[in-house]
């Protein structure tokens, strides 16, 4: 047990320094030809900071474990959203762009929709529903990218980060190279390890993907999210961790169902009842906790302090839930 505990820890290091080291490498890149920040930032560092789940959820659906796939999902929103997100609306509440967050918004609603619909009504994720997410991934990268042409100065976090030196080319196309294997080796013993812990305290795989793999895939977010805190434009970051959500649902189980198709985990029931604990709790909290931060937000212009302080007492009863029920 604490053998796998130790790997499990490594694997989790490995996932936020790979992912360090390939949004570092292609961010690189991407600025070498002259592409704008905002093609950079809604392409390569989105899909960089996102990338760990993708392995964790890919590695969990191709080794026969769909609960790891799914669970990571799901529970990445929900730690983003009522944690991260949540820590920045309660130190700096403040007002958002309503304009540049409808799309995220609208974009995540439809996607959970079709989750709503792969889990409710057809009980799994065939194949070619991680097609139709991926061609969603595509429609909302190209949206992205399109209005931030057209308002450049809209939802550009490099500008925001301080300049460094820079690299040659060898050592960017080697940081992207090795922080892309360095991800999937931690993804690797993320979902091997968390599948013995998991059986180890007796408890579903699904608790394990929502709340420990869950808060370890999601520490990019962390960094972004506190890093706009920090300089004081908490917006940036509420805006990041919409866009990674978007991302959860449409590219990491995309790519995961596309390659492994996999049923509606049943590992985990409501105190015996037989109903099933994915379908009464984790799906309606994450429907609920984007709907309490992204409603009142459109609806008023403006971030609330009562909004973040609510998101984490959710969270907090949320982590309980999952060992109590």
């Amino acid at each position: 047990m604490l053998k796998s505990v130790l790997f499990f820890a490594i694997g989790l290091v490995l996932l936020i320094k790979g992912g360090d080291w390939f949004v570092d490498g292609a961010t690189g890149i991407a600025k070498r030809f002259r592409l704008p920040d905002i093609v950079v930032g809604a392409t390569v560092v989105s899909i960089g900071t996102t990338l760990p789940e993708v392995m964790v959820s890919t590695t969990g659906a191709l080794a026969g474990s769909g609960a790891m796939a799914y669970g990571n999902a799901i529970g990445s929103i929900i730690c983003n959203t009522a944690l991260i997100a949540a820590i920045s609306i309660t130190v700096n509440p403040g007002p958002v762009n309503v304009k540049s967050m409808k799309t995220p918004v609208i974009f995540f609603f439809g996607s959970a929709a079709l989750y709503c619909v792969a889990s409710y009504v057809l009980g799994e994720f065939p194949r070619w529903l991680g097609f139709v997410m991926l061609s969603v991934f595509l429609c909302y990268t190209i949206l992205t990218v399109r209005n931030g042409l057209k308002n450049p100065d809209q939802g550009s976090y490099e500008e925001e980060e301080e300049e460094s030196k820079e690299k040659p080319l060898w050592m960017e196309l080697l940081l992207l190279v090795v922080g892309a294997a360095v991800i999937a080796v931690g993804a690797d013993l993320l979902v091997d390890h968390g599948q013995i812990i998991a059986r180890e305290l007796g408890v579903p795989e699904t608790v394990v993907a929502l709340l420990f793999v869950a808060l370890g895939t999601s520490l990019p977010e962390l960094v972004t999210t506190l890093t706009s805190l920090k300089k004081g434009r908490a917006s940036l970051g509420v805006g990041n961790v919409i866009g990674a959500n978007v991302f959860n649902l449409v590219l990491v189980s995309g790519v995961a169902v596309s390659l492994a198709p996999f049923e509606v985990p049943c590992q985990n029931f409501l105190l015996n009842t037989g109903l099933n604990m994915s379908l009464v709790l984790e799906i309606p909290v994450m429907l609920g906790v984007m709907s309490l931060m992204t409603i009142p937000a459109l609806l008023t212009k403006k971030l609330h302090r009562w909004q973040g302080v609510a998101l984490l007492c959710i969270y907090a009863a949320f982590c309980v839930c999952q060992f109590v029920l």
